[in-house]
């Protein structure tokens, strides 16, 4: 069975993790995926995630380890904005500010995968991922 949504499941499959205070998770390895995650853990939302080969399938999966602050997840909601069935576009100019600058927005841009801040820094707009607070 296909995924319609592999972000939006990689998203669920993180916040169903750290709800049960798990110290990694197992999602299907995409680029999109690293480019996400990357700009995740640049952020501090996970201490990291690594390429592991799986022997059952052909392809590989990503083991992204969760971060937790006394006990308590470091991301406390992660929600996806723009989805395969409704895609969400903005400019540089009325990027979101989520949490009003705690938490932070994923962009898809022409630059690559960004952060809010990044893309204003860029002065560019793009397709919005997710907002992760």
């Amino acid at each position: 069975m296909t995924i319609s949504d592999p972000v939006g499941d990689m998203f669920a499959r993180i916040r169903n993790a750290q709800q049960r205070n798990h110290p990694h998770v197992m999602v299907p390895s995409s680029k999109f995926k690293k480019f996400v995650l990357d700009a995740m853990e640049r952020e501090g939302f996970i201490a990291g995630y690594e390429t592991v080969k799986n022997e059952d399938t052909s392809y590989d999966h990503l083991k992204v380890n969760l971060k937790y602050v006394h006990g308590n997840p470091v991301i406390n909601e992660i929600s996806r904005v723009s989805k395969p069935g409704r895609r969400i576009y903005t400019r540089f100019g009325s990027l979101p500010r989520v949490q009003n600058g705690l938490g932070i927005a994923i962009i898809s841009t022409s630059f690559g995968i960004l952060t809010d801040n990044e893309a204003r820094e860029k002065k560019v707009g793009g397709e919005i991922i997710c907002n992760i607070s």
